[in-house]
């Protein structure tokens, strides 16, 4: 069954004419198949709040290859307005976990926002209380939920209130680092937010770069250039984190699926990815992945070649640096760097996007259970902001992973 029988949730006989009318949606109806409600999708998501990570263009094929891969559950509620018009969709996967059996929504750790798709006039008639309310409906339509866990979430929105952010137990681990772009003058937002101490590194990183030979900035548009981006991407990143000694979170086949489906080219709509490559004599020293929505470019993912000498002038951020101008051209006005530190994400970026984590259970089982991850996620947000704690951290899931390959072996 693609979809459980849209229901006019307004209409319960318990319920008077007041609890009706403050209601800001007429009706909700949960789909499992995601190609059944794309037209709503694509025609909600011209106009919604939705991140790049909530496009139609990264989620659909997102469920079709890695979803696919791991049997994943997915569900998507959609509300409509008294018009049956879609005014939101929360694109959700179903989790069991020690018994527990909760919602999120799609993406994990690859996505770096995590929200629905709302039409801006829904989301700002949401307060706290409509919203619970609105995900009590949620989670008695899909049935047998102990909780709702929604990580990583933007507390503002094109300057709205993310509805579910409303209900936030605490700030998340990690920010979001962004930087305003003004259209055509790319350079002029570089000037404001990189010291001129950045400015002096960049520039005599530059000039060792072009020592190396002739270079050029590549945007993968055929599929001979997407596949030989996303093979020199996972290359460098397996690299990468093999150096860390951590799992690598690309060696999964299916992200290989993924990428090449949803930065493929040639349909009626633009790609959802977009995939980059710095290229030094015709081989790839640094890419760039970043999904694309409206008038923002958001940082998925980057990696550089690590062999090479070309890896001391830092030919990563010189990629960076020249997307965002190229990007400031085009007319994009935000350009994220997406959630975690590092000293380039600083160097380039002057402002952050906020982040929330909420825990709302369902069940006595949820309430232990969200308690618990909660905990958690203060935990990590505590070692995160501590130097000391961040770094012993870090060598121990360094060890616990060397531990782990050796017995593998």
């Amino acid at each position: 069954m693609s979809a459980l029988a849209e229901r006019p949730s307004a209409l319960s006989l318990t319920e008077n004419r007041s609890a009706l009318s403050a209601r800001p949606w007429r009706s909700l109806a949960i789909a499992s198949d995601i190609v059944a409600i794309e037209a709503d999708w694509r025609a909600l998501e011209m106009h919604a709040l939705v991140t790049p990570y909530q496009a139609y263009g990264w989620v659909q094929p997102f469920t079709e290859t890695v979803g696919a891969a791991h049997g994943m559950d997915f569900r998507y509620a959609v509300l409509r307005d008294a018009l049956a018009q879609a005014i939101a969709i929360l694109p959700l996967v179903i989790t069991r976990r020690n018994g527990i059996r909760f919602a999120e929504f799609i993406g994990g750790k690859h996505a770096n926002y995590h929200m629905g798709l709302y039409a801006p006039d829904f989301a700002a008639a949401l307060d706290a209380g409509t919203t619970h309310r609105m995900l009590d409906e949620i989670g008695a339509a899909i049935g047998g939920l102990d909780a709702f866990v929604f990580v990583n979430q933007p507390t503002l929105w094109q300057g709205i209130a993310n509805p579910t952010a409303l209900l936030a137990a605490g700030p998340s681990p990690s920010g979001a680092y962004k930087l305003a772009l003004t259209p055509g003058d790319s350079d002029g937002a570089l000037r404001r937010a990189m010291s001129s101490h950045a400015h002096k590194k960049l520039k005599n990183k530059r000039n060792r770069f072009a020592s190396f030979g002739a270079s050029r900035l590549v945007k993968a548009q055929s599929e001979a250039e997407i596949n030989s981006v996303i093979h020199a991407f996972l290359i460098q990143k397996a690299a990468r984190f093999r150096a860390m000694g951590v799992p690598d979170p690309f060696a999964d086949p299916a992200m290989r699926s993924f990428l090449q489906r949803a930065a493929a080219t040639g349909g009626a709509v633009a790609p959802a990815l977009e995939l980059y490559s710095l290229d030094v004599e015709g081989h790839s020293v640094a890419t760039y992945v970043g999904a694309v929505q409206g008038q923002r470019f958001s940082g998925m993912a980057t990696s550089f070649d690590m062999d090479s000498e070309i890896a001391k002038t830092s030919p990563g951020e010189i990629l960076l640096v020249d997307l965002i101008k190229l990007k400031g051209n085009a007319g994009i006005s935000v350009f994220d760097l997406g959630v975690g530190e590092a000293r380039y994400k600083t160097t380039i970026c002057d402002d952050r996007d906020e982040l929330v984590d909420t825990f709302l259970p369902l069940t006595v089982k949820g309430r232990a259970f969200a308690g618990v991850a909660r905990a958690k996620r203060a935990l990590k947000r505590r070692v995160k902001s501590s130097p000391v704690l961040l770094k012993l951290a870090q060598r121990a899931s360094g060890w616990l992973n060397r531990g782990r390959s050796a017995s593998e072996e």
